[in-house]
């Protein structure tokens, strides 16, 4: 364990070893507020997109930042399962980007540098709410893209209780607006939950946890070019790895909490690093919902993988813990990358916990091949690009190619993801919240010398933490990870991409559009 700085001792934001770890208190983001309610009598919310300081570390100078009311993260939305809500999202952005823009992306060789658009990832929405990376604005409305329509947004949240999240999603430049702070937590809430009796209030507490990088004077770093450099520069990298770790703004931070159970809302909202997490001592925690809504049952965890974009509904027991603390571990990685955060059960208990871990939680529907009338085979793949860069590609196509997934409204489709890289990617589907199936080996010399798929063996379920309701999935290399989902109520353009945000820019998405 690290000993608390000196004022002597130097902190250098660029070296974390030189950062010491869990002297910041875990901060919780405000709860977003309607502005006032519109005629309809459905709340109405105005969120402003602005630049601002914000301290990642005590020991940090103030570092510019990009937040949701200036916030980062920005404020939680809590809103009610079937009660429509109306958001204006508001750029009140400066002219000039914080990070380098390589201008060689699709929409962002004629399109102004500052552009936003708001994206609610799991949401169930009509298309034209839905956040369409070329439906991006500047500020004032200015200028906006080719599939702006409007500028106050409607969500219905006709879904479960989840776990979503917003975040920006314009086109070219996503991996550098959610890196410089546009992301934030939206939560829906089903009167299921309270009839649980799952902790709540103070003892539900939402975790965004995100890798980043800084220079010597506490400022955000991201690279400006691969290497070895590209021709273009600035220029897209293929990964983004950050050298430290912050969870809802703060380097590895603590919380204190009483020795009692609490609900945790865990979301990976790095641009391409995926975690493992588990206890340093080994101790379970309880799984209790996926991406879009609870499990059918708890499911008891000693450790936990999230990919990017990937979120896990927990609960920890800290009943048996008074006194202790408990590092939260990431066992992807060594070093300081292998610390989250710590938790520090000296609260007194304020009154008897009553909460519960129940044996059962919610009916899921059941989707099954059976019921698919469509298969469609996609295959995850790398080429290069005019520069001589790698280029992740769907189905071997780029973002302007005509669009190729035209489900219909109210069917249900099988898609079979073909992964032919050497590495994970998870696959996010707008609109739906779909079944992983499962998870088959195949032979992939023979795929690519022929495009046959030959399995090389059985059909591997999904772990017990995916068995509910998912947006994103992750595709393991050498396996035909398939998915079911019906798409249903909305018609429109849609798009489904690649989750790490520099193969998203980079051409890793396609459009799909539902049709009658």
């Amino acid at each position: 364990m690290q000993k608390p700085t000196s004022e002597k001792t130097r902190v250098d934001p660029s070296v974390p070893e030189t950062i010491p770890k869990f002297v910041d208190e875990l901060p919780i983001p405000p709860i977003a507020r309607p502005n006032r309610h519109v005629k309809e009598k459905h709340p109405y919310y105005e969120i402003e997109m602005k630049e601002a300081m914000h301290r990642f570390h005590k020991y940090f100078p103030a570092t510019t930042v990009w937040g949701y009311d200036g916030l980062y993260p920005g404020p939680t939305f809590h809103v009610n399962k079937d009660e429509t809500i109306k958001v204006k999202w508001m750029n009140h952005l400066p002219s000039k980007h914080l990070l380098p823009i390589d201008h060689s992306l699709h929409g962002a060789s004629h399109a102004p540098d500052v552009r936003t658009v708001v994206h609610v990832h799991g949401a169930h929405v009509a298309s034209d709410s839905d956040g369409h990376p070329d439906a991006w604005f500047t500020p004032n409305f200015k200028i906006t893209g080719e599939t702006f329509k409007q500028k106050v947004y409607e969500y219905t949240n006709h879904q479960m209780g989840s776990t979503l999240w917003y975040h920006d999603h314009s086109l070219g430049i996503t991996r550098l607006n959610v890196y410089a702070g546009l992301a934030g937590f939206y939560l829906v809430r089903d009167p299921l939950e309270k009839e649980l009796q799952l902790p709540m209030g103070k003892y539900e507490i939402p975790l965004m946890i995100q890798d980043k990088s800084f220079n010597a004077d506490g400022s955000l770093f991201y690279p400006e070019n691969t290497n070895p450099p590209a021709e273009v520069n600035p220029s897209v990298v293929p990964a983004f790895l950050g050298n430290t770790i912050v969870v809802n703004g703060k380097l590895w931070p603590n919380l204190k909490v009483e020795p009692r159970k609490y609900r945790f809302r865990m979301l990976n909202a790095s641009n391409t690093n995926g975690y493992t997490f588990s206890f340093e001592n080994g101790d379970p925690f309880y799984q209790i919902g996926t991406d879009g809504g609870l499990l059918p049952e708890p499911v008891k965890l000693n450790s936990l993988s999230l990919e990017p974009a990937e979120r896990a509904d927990i609960i920890i027991d800290f009943s048996t813990f008074n006194g202790q603390s408990l590092i939260l571990k990431n066992t992807n990685d060594e070093g300081d990358l292998s610390f989250i955060m710590q938790f520090q059960v000296v609260l007194p208990l304020l009154e008897k916990d009553t909460s519960e871990i129940p044996s059962s939680l919610c009916t899921v529907e059941p989707l099954t091949e059976e019921m698919s009338t469509k298969t469609r085979l996609l295959t995850v793949g790398a080429t290069t690009d005019q520069y001589n860069r790698p280029m992740l590609l769907l189905d071997h196509r780029m973002w302007d190619d005509p669009v190729t997934e035209i489900p219909t409204l109210n069917c249900v489709e099988t898609w079979k993801f073909i992964n032919t890289t050497p590495f994970a990617h998870p696959i996010h589907v707008h609109l739906v919240q779909f079944k992983i199936l499962h998870r088959r080996p195949f032979n992939l010399d023979r795929f690519l010398e022929d495009g046959h798929i030959q399995y090389t063996g059985p059909a591997i379920e999904p772990d017990d933490s995916e068995k509910g309701w998912k947006d994103t999935v992750r595709a393991d290399p050498g396996m035909v990870t398939s998915i079911i989902m019906r798409f249903e109520d909305f018609t429109g353009d849609y798009v489904w991409h690649c989750h790490i945000l520099e193969h998203e820019d980079h051409d890793m998405m396609r459009p799909i559009k539902v049709i009658e």
